[in-house]
């Protein structure tokens, strides 16, 4: 296929398989696009300009045989969608990482380990991010769960 099409193939097909883990492993990513362009709208600034630097001193091309000729500037459009498509797809896989690992813990008893609430993310339980029904954080709320255990009790 080797084609100016294949790089962005490869990025859909990026895309394609962490898909999945949205809805299989409840990774929350696409339904969380605040977050998801705070994280991603920093990388993509400082590597586009990293590139565009690099282009325009001559330590690194890009051979028109592999790419669309679309740009921005000096900067090919495949490295862009790579900026955007490889953070998203480790974001995926991190929110679906931790989401097997709350469950493995729930699964094994979870005594001292500290598990997410089911309606907060890897990132909202690093955060402690605010529960603004309830009034209180991801953390804070494990911590009055764990207050509540009676004694002995190391579920």
């Amino acid at each position: 296929m080797a084609g100016p099409w294949e790089y962005l193939a490869l990025m859909g097909a990026c895309v394609l398989i962490t898909l999945p883990l949205e809805f299989v492993f409840a990774a929350r990513v696409y339904r969380r696009w605040r977050v998801l362009l705070a994280a991603l709208i920093p990388v993509v600034i400082v590597f586009a300009i990293w590139d565009v630097v690099a282009i325009a001193r001559d330590h690194w091309t890009y051979n028109p045989r592999f790419v669309t000729g679309i740009e921005f500037g000096t900067l090919p459009l495949e490295e862009l969608v790579f900026f955007v498509v490889i953070p998203f797809c480790a974001l995926l896989s991190y929110e679906a990482v931790g989401t097997v690992i709350d469950v493995v813990a729930r699964r094994r008893g979870g005594a001292g380990t500290p598990t997410r609430d089911p309606g907060t993310t890897s990132a909202d339980a690093v955060a402690g991010t605010t529960d603004a029904a309830a009034g209180t954080t991801a953390v804070q709320r494990r911590a009055n769960r764990a207050d509540r255990r009676p004694k002995g009790d190391e579920s």
